[in-house]
């Protein structure tokens, strides 16, 4: 089994982080990639969980892992420390998939050169923090154009031509990339 890409999608708060996501999943689905995302959530006390359901009742009960199965979907809730959980750890929890998205762990993915970066920048200065934080930079997205300042990286409108950035994810999963 090929080993899946991964590419992280940085940018700042309210970028478009997501919607390219959305964008790259609807697009790379189309044309038959088995798609992962992964969302890094930075509030402390943030849960999936809702107070007083039944899965949370489990884990306030002190289970470690709680799986809830409905019709068209299976949750699991691990209840462990992730402070020192590595991108790795998270990873494996995508097995299978070809291609896996992560949005965040900008500390993580940051010179992590075998992770593709697609940045979605809103200024001139976002992009030139991305070209100084992130490597290697497959495309950048977002309100503002880096035709002029970063020629040498592919630039996408994802709203006129979402099948472009799907091209370039796809060659970069084939290997056709230096």
């Amino acid at each position: 089994m090929k080993k899946p890409l991964v590419i992280a999608v940085v940018g700042s708060k309210s970028s478009g982080k997501t919607t390219t996501i959305e964008i790259l999943t609807r697009e790379l689905t189309k044309r038959g990639y088995k798609i992962a995302a992964i969302k890094h959530i930075p509030e402390p006390n943030f849960t999936i969980d809702k107070a007083g359901k039944d899965t949370w009742r489990f884990a306030q009960s002190g289970a470690k892992a709680i799986i809830s199965a409905a019709s068209n979907e299976i949750a699991t809730i691990e209840k462990v420390n992730t402070e020192n959980f590595s991108l790795k750890e998270i990873l494996k929890k995508c097995e299978g998939h070809d291609i896996i998205f992560v949005e965040g762990f900008r500390k993580l993915v940051g010179k992590d050169k075998s992770i593709y970066k697609i940045a979605v920048v809103k200024s001139a200065e976002e992009s030139s923090e991305a070209i100084r934080n992130f490597e290697p930079i497959l495309a950048f997205t977002g309100p503002y154009s880096t035709e002029a300042t970063h020629p040498k990286i592919p630039f996408v409108d994802l709203m006129k031509n979402p099948e472009k950035i799907a091209d370039i994810v796809e060659k970069a999963f084939k290997g056709f990339l230096p």
